[in-house]
């Protein structure tokens, strides 16, 4: 398999391939965990409606600022 990759052009060696494969393993780590973080993080202390409201003023205010 691993030769079939390198000859698709994923890397230029067998090894070129299981790095950049190990690299894409462990970013895929590290971005379930950030995500997990920001979920717990929300869970704890959920959003109010005054951070909706604030959201929202937000939002039209970027909105209504663009030249369109």
């Amino acid at each position: 398999m691993l030769d079939e990759l390198v000859a698709a052009g994923v890397g230029e060696t067998r090894s070129a391939v299981v790095r950049q494969a190990v690299r894409r393993l462990a970013e895929a780590v590290r971005r379930a965990e950030i995500g997990a973080s920001i979920a717990s993080s929300y869970h704890a202390v959920p959003q109010s409606a005054e951070d909706d409201e604030l959201a929202l003023a937000n939002a039209i205010a970027m909105t209504d600022a663009e030249p369109w």
